[in-house]
């Protein structure tokens, strides 16, 4: 950690000069310069005094979180293949989030696994093939490029009808699979 820079972009944050920083935490505006310039290192009781005056404390300013992944690619993904059909988790541990994205690959004549009655809603795009959502006793005929949004208050399911591998990108909230 970059102790000096660290302080200097707090500094900057609450728009003080070295000069209102430096009479705040009762230290000289050219220590305080040193030490934004890691030329020097404070004290434990004077970078209390200092962090005190940015508002902050020990604990907070060396809290550092974990940076969570943004991108994933194929690497990341986790695979479930079914005599029916294929789950990829495009994010991985997505069960821990508020929605989970996965890819979903219908064989011919395959079935999705039947989703209960949730609280939480499903977006599904059809990238490929024709699949039929049924959700109780309504069918709906989907191609490539249509798209669902359903709640979760009825069980469901896709089928797909068709005589190819279908895929569809399929995202529910809460996680469901």
């Amino acid at each position: 950690m970059d102790i000096g820079k660290k302080l200097k972009d707090l500094r900057l944050q609450n728009d003080l000069t070295l000069e209102d920083l430096a009479s705040r935490s009762e230290v000289t505006k050219g220590f305080l310069s040193q030490v934004e310039r890691n030329l020097t290192t404070p004290s434990i009781p004077t970078l209390e005094d200092i962090l005190e005056a940015l508002g902050t404390n020990l604990s907070e300013f060396f809290h550092e979180e974990k940076e969570s992944q943004i991108v994933f690619s194929e690497p990341d993904f986790f695979v479930d293949e079914q005599d029916d059909y294929t789950i990829e988790w495009i994010i991985p541990n997505a069960q821990k989030n508020e929605m989970e994205p996965i890819l979903l690959t219908l064989h011919p004549k395959g079935k999705s696994q039947i989703l209960s009655a949730h609280h939480g809603e499903e977006f599904g795009y059809v990238l490929k093939g024709t699949v039929t959502l049924v959700r109780e006793n309504k069918r709906y005929k989907l191609k490539a490029k249509d798209t669902f949004y359903i709640d979760g208050t009825k069980s469901h399911y896709l089928y797909n009808h068709g005589t190819a591998d279908a895929k569809i990108l399929w995202v529910t909230t809460p996680p469901m699979f």
